[in-house]
């Protein structure tokens, strides 16, 4: 973690402001859950502060459930995002898909919203991030490695979320990312697996990373857009065709059968 991240703080505040940095850093996004600490040692440097008083602020920011200590191995940004649906809604949402069609016109929206938003908003350093997401994903693309590259299409999305400059925008992707990436709506392989998919779904990336790019929120807000729709395009597809594979693969047995 970056040496840079914390400033010191003002003595006559001391553990409050160590609180009130953290706090900010995650609510900005900067830090993630799961992201681990420095050291005691290594904080009260960077605050300036003994160790006694970095300690109370993280025993207050962990009895407030922002951090988590795990036994010899640190202190870590808690879930602070949590599961959207409870268990039991997630089943029924796996068992309708009428769920997965209004999960994706959602996205859709926002999708739109964030990438207008990263459009107007994003900073040298938000495009530098983008830069660096798209030019991995053009060498995944390469390598015909699709784990990777729908792993890029997340951290793609959940970067241009950020550049957007929105903490509940962002937030609430990365609730929706978490919803995707545990499989509660659709597989992501649908997609990827759709013949010519890969190919379509990189230029579409590439073209909102070039509106945002050239600061054109219209453009980045039609792509995002045009992106979900396509999307939404190879699900239906996707399943229809496996639909009729189903039904074709009833009709061969009952043939033979008679």
């Amino acid at each position: 973690m970056s040496a840079a991240l914390f400033s010191r703080v003002n003595h006559a505040r001391t553990a409050d402001e160590v609180g009130a940095q953290i706090e900010a850093l995650v609510l900005e996004g900067v830090l993630r859950v799961g992201d681990k600490l420095p050291g005691e040692r290594d904080l009260a440097q960077q605050f300036n502060i003994s160790r006694p008083i970095v300690r109370e602020a993280l025993k207050q920011l962990e009895e407030r459930g922002l951090l988590c200590t795990r036994h010899g191995g640190g202190t870590f940004i808690a879930d602070v995002i949590g599961d959207v649906f409870s268990k039991t809604m997630l089943e029924l949402i796996a068992d309708h898909p009428k769920a997965t069609d209004d999960y994706l016109e959602y996205r859709r929206e926002v999708e739109g919203i964030a990438a207008d938003f990263a459009a107007r908003r994003a900073t040298d350093d938000d495009k530098a991030l983008l830069t660096s997401i798209i030019e991995r994903m053009k060498a995944a693309h390469q390598k015909e490695d699709v784990a990777e590259e729908a792993a890029l299409d997340v951290e793609f999305h959940q970067a241009v979320s950020e550049a957007a400059h929105n903490v509940i925008l962002m937030h609430t992707l990365r609730s929706c990312y978490r919803l995707l990436s545990n499989g509660s709506f659709f597989s992501r392989s649908l997609v990827y697996g759709y013949p010519g998919a890969r190919d379509r779904l990189l230029d579409q990336h590439l073209a909102v990373y070039k509106a945002i790019m050239d600061d054109d929120p219209a453009g980045a807000r039609a792509a995002a857009e045009a992106h979900m729709d396509f999307v939404q395009q190879c699900k239906k597809d996707a399943e229809k065709a496996k639909a009729w594979q189903t039904v074709s693969r009833l009709r061969r047995q009952q043939r033979k059968a008679g």
